[in-house]
């Protein structure tokens, strides 16, 4: 049946089709894919983009999902078995590795804490569920952006004023983050090392979905003392088993 209120439905063909994207994409290419005259995709766009659903890329001539439409998924995620799914597997995670472990989404700029399982004798973390924190400066954070397309990355973070000083530490600007996110790809794991609680490290890997964009992040913290850093890949990986896990029963894609 046609909808009754065909802008509506339009707006929601057009987020839905940016969110199977592996990155922005022209107005033209949105307008060709959903049989949509340019100046109704154009103008359905500049709406989105006034909410912060939709950012443009003015040097690209591109338009990907904005701050607002993350918000919406994070929504999603904790008003859906996501939590309940990898509850008892950050549990195992706990177990196997002796260290406290969560799971994240990202929540615009921020990440979203929605487990979080504390190890035998480990002293309470900041990362509680429900808890935000600015997403560059977490493992979690840095594995979930590492993930997403790089412009998607410099949209979210256009100036200085997009980042959140906490405790003097970097990245404060986009040219410190890039390379943080480049070595994350490298590895295939992202860490942090007292950019939140000093004397703690974390290691986290991002759990993809069924188009390989990244729905949540999960990472191990630890008194850094306890893990020397040659075995923080060895941690990573047992991050990445249970990522891998989470990925495919939320009928994802394997890392």
């Amino acid at each position: 049946m046609a909808s009754s209120v065909p802008a509506a439905g339009n707006t929601l063909r057009v987020l839905a089709y940016l969110a199977g994207q592996s990155g922005p994409v022209a107005a033209s290419t949105i307008a060709a894919a959903l049989g949509l005259p340019r100046s109704t995709v154009y103008h359905l766009l500049a709406v989105m983009q006034e909410h912060r659903f939709v950012i443009h890329l003015p040097e690209e001539r591109r338009y990907g999902l904005g701050p607002a439409a993350f918000e919406l998924g994070s929504g999603f995620a904790r008003h859906q078995p996501l939590s309940r799914l990898g509850a008892p597997l950050i549990a195992q995670l706990v177990e196997r590795v002796g260290e406290s472990a969560h799971l994240a989404v990202l929540r615009g700029r921020d990440v979203q804490y929605l487990v979080e399982e504390r190890a035998h004798r480990r002293p309470p973390l900041v990362t509680d569920v429900g808890v935000r924190l600015p997403a560059p400066l977490t493992a979690s954070g840095r594995a979930l952006l590492a993930a997403l397309p790089q412009a998607q990355v410099r949209a979210l973070f256009p100036g200085p004023e997009a980042f959140t000083d906490r405790n003097g530490r970097e990245p404060t600007r986009y040219s410190e983050l890039r390379p943080i996110l480049a070595r994350t790809r490298e590895a295939g794991f992202a860490v942090e090392d007292g950019e939140i609680t000093e004397g703690f490290a974390s290691v986290g890997v991002a759990v993809l979905d069924h188009v390989g964009w990244p729905a949540a992040a999960i990472a191990v913290t630890f008194p850094r003392e306890n893990v020397p850093r040659e075995r923080w890949p060895e941690l990573a990986a047992e991050v990445g088993r249970t990522a891998r896990e989470v990925s495919r029963r939320i009928r994802g894609r394997a890392r």
